[in-house]
This record gives C-alpha cells, structure tokens and sequence, in this order.
C-alpha cells in the first residue's frame, strides 16, 4: 500500500501559497485492508476513507468511465491494481495531477510542473469533455490564478463541451457553488470572461452575458462597454474584502441595460426595476441564497438613488432609508453602501475619485434610527398614523442634523 498527496495541496506548495486541505490516495489497498487498519469509511459513490487519528479524508485510487450525460453520469473503479497514474489522468488539469510520495518525491506524468512554471491551465486528457463541471471549474481557477492563460486547445474543448449541450445537465445548486466560489476569488471577472470565451456564459447567465456591446453615457461611464463595468465592479469587490453577498449584488446590479431599448442607448432609462426583474429571475433559477438575493435586489433598484445622495431632500432620504429598512437592518444597508461604492469606483479613471454619499448616508441613518420610535407610539392615539408620525420624525431630524452639516437641502 501506498498513500500519495495529490490535488491542490501539491499544486500550492509549488507555488508557495498556504495550503488549506490535503487530499490523499491510496494505491494498492483494498477498502478491507484500509477498515483492519482503523480508517472509517465516508465515501458513497466510491472508496473514501477517514483517517483514525487525523481524520483526513483518503481516497482509494480509482478510473472513472463516462455512463450518462452531465456530471453525474459516472461509473468508477476503485482496486488495488489501479495505479497512480490512472488516478491522475481522470483529474481536470495538469496543475492538479502533481503527487508527492511519502519520501517527498513528485510524480508528474502529465506535465503539470511545467505547466506550472509557464503559468498554463491545460486540461490532461480527452475525458475532460465528460464532465462539464470542470467548464467552471477552470473559469474559477482562472479567477483565482489571474496570471494564468487557459491553453488555446483546452479553451476548444470547452467550447465543444457546451456546443455539444452538455452544460444544459448541470443541476442549479452546482452552477451557484462554482459561481459563488468564482466570486470570491482575487480577480473574479476573470471567471466570468473564460466563460464568455466559450460561450458558457450565454448558457449559464444570459442575462449577464448581453451586457457586452450594449454602451453607457462616456460621461458617467468611460469604459462606455456595460459588460466591461460589470467587471470592473465585481473586481473592485474582490480589491475591498467584500462578502459574497455584496460581490454578487455587484455582478448583477445594472442586467436591465442589457434590455434598453435601441432608441434609448446611450441612456438606460428604468433600467433599475428592469434589473430587479432579472435578478429574480436568476435568482429563482440558480437558487440562490436568500441573503444574496436581497441584497441583490435592493442594489440594482436603490444604487442610483444612493449615488444621488446629495441631491436629495431629507424626506427622499429617509424614504430610502424606509425602502431598505436601514434602521432595523443597518448591516444589511452597510452592504448596499458597499456595492454602490464598487459600482462607483468601477469604472475607467474612478477608481481615486473620492464617493461621498455613503458618508452622507450613514449620518442620516444615525440620526434616523436615534429617533425615539417607542414615544411616537406611547403618544399616538390613532395606530394607523404611526408609520406617517414615525416618517415624518424621522425627517425632522435627518433635515435637522444634515442642513447643520451641509447648508440648506434640496426639497422633497
């Protein structure tokens, strides 16, 4: 019996990053000789095996052979005459099919090692056809090694593998964890152009895949291209540590530019409840979180009013404070301040301009939310005028504190 490191972890200690897990097969063992010496069985659809002290998860090498369409449709092989090298060859890239022996020595017999040196994602073999996860699966890693190229043949089976439909099998639940994990990479819009290149993105996100070509004001927006500021924004989320909820509002904030009408461009007039359609709409179909989804929505409906915070009166502040239930969800507003300010910075030269309105707004959050809400309810003696009493508090205050600060406010 031998036990290998393989995956991941050799790839990352190569390239001097941490390594997070270690992934281990074993080569020449029976799923007998693994249970007699103490290693709990985990694996359901093949040998996998829980280590008695460490409780590392061990593999027993195995083949796999396609049996169906779509990610699932897989019969494996796992006994002890499967070597390491049939192990490795049904891995996706060459950069993941590196092992270290016990003695430390590599085995590579694909090539991933200079693959490695040459900054390259190259799949192994022909069965990387077979399962069209690994189309996101190689998007996500282009987002996560952002000086890697996809080599161009590895690029032509991908567009063969969604030409050929075989994207249409995978279920909603695997397409959000790659997107979601895609996200929350280094540099995520990386993701989403290796999936453009290969036509996935038409698949898997049509309504983010029109936004390139459709033009925005060059006065707002340099970069003028909407696919190309949605990229720059989910990159900005990325360069500020934002949450995953925030990084996906980002990606699908402005969707309703890509279904202004022609006459309207370069102007995207109503586009903001355009795009709440489309957010639910790839929400509903991705199944995405319901923390996410919120979020998502409140940005691609409130993120031009929050922009023009400053042209606001107190009464149009504290109704937008209202609509996002800022005072009783005040980290959930945090996080629409957040995407606006990706989608602010987020484009062509605006990466330095200074964006005041978050500041603005957290003030007359404060000041809203410092209202006493409980005397404005012991005092009433009408309950239905409870919410018109509560608002109009509420604007008392915000225009009390804001015209000390800045002058006197706009109207409304």
């Amino acid at each position: 019996m031998q036990i290998f490191t393989v995956g991941g972890a050799v790839r990352d200690e190569l390239l001097g990053l941490p390594v997070k897990d270690r992934d281990y097969v074993v080569v020449g063992a029976s799923p007998e000789e693994m249970l007699a010496r103490g290693f709990r069985p985990v694996g359901k659809d093949f040998p996998v095996f829980l280590h008695p002290s460490t409780h590392e998860e061990y593999a027993l090498a195995r083949t796999e052979r396609k049996t169906g369409p779509g990610y699932r449709g897989f019969a494996f092989r796992a006994a002890p005459e499967v070597s390491l090298a049939e192990d490795l060859a049904r891995r996706d890239l060459t950069i993941n099919a590196i092992a270290r022996a016990a003695d430390g020595s590599l085995l590579d017999p694909y090539h991933g090692i200079d693959d490695l040196s040459r900054r390259v994602l190259r799949h192994v073999g022909p069965a990387f056809v077979e399962d069209p996860v690994r189309v996101l699966r190689i998007a996500r890693f282009a987002a996560r090694f952002s000086d890697f190229v996809v080599a161009p043949e590895t690029v032509a089976l991908m567009r063969l593998m969604v030409a050929g439909g075989e994207l249409d099998h995978l279920v909603a639940e695997r397409v959000w964890q790659e997107v979601a994990r895609g996200l929350m990479e280094t540099r995520p819009s990386r993701m989403f152009e290796i999936l453009r290149e290969c036509g996935a993105l038409a698949r898997l996100l049509p309504e983010l895949d029109r936004l390139w070509g459709v033009p925005q004001r060059a006065d707002y927006h340099p970069e003028v291209d909407t696919g190309v500021h949605v990229m720059m924004v989910i990159d900005q989320s990325a360069q500020r540590s934002c949450a995953l909820p925030v990084r996906f509002a980002a990606l699908v904030h402005d969707l309703g530019k890509g279904t202004t009408p022609d006459g309207d461009l370069p102007r995207h007039p109503g586009h903001e409840e355009r795009s709440v359609e489309l957010v639910g709409q790839v929400c509903v179909r991705l199944k995405v979180p319901v923390e996410c989804r919120d979020l998502a929505v409140l940005v691609a409906r409130h993120h031009g009013k929050v922009h023009r915070a400053a042209e606001l009166g107190a009464a149009a502040i504290v109704r937008l404070l209202e609509a996002t239930d800022a005072v009783r969800r005040p980290g959930r507003f945090e996080q629409l301040l957040e995407a606006c300010a990706c989608d602010y910075h987020g484009r062509l030269g605006w990466q330095e301009i200074a964006y005041t309105a978050p500041a603005l707004l957290r003030q007359a959050l404060a000041q809203a939310g410092a209202v006493d809400a409980a005397a404005i309810v012991r005092g009433c003696t009408d309950p239905a005028s409870i919410p018109a009493r509560l608002h109009e508090a509420r604007v008392a205050a915000v225009r009390q504190r804001l015209s000390a600060d800045l002058g006197a406010l706009p109207a409304g």
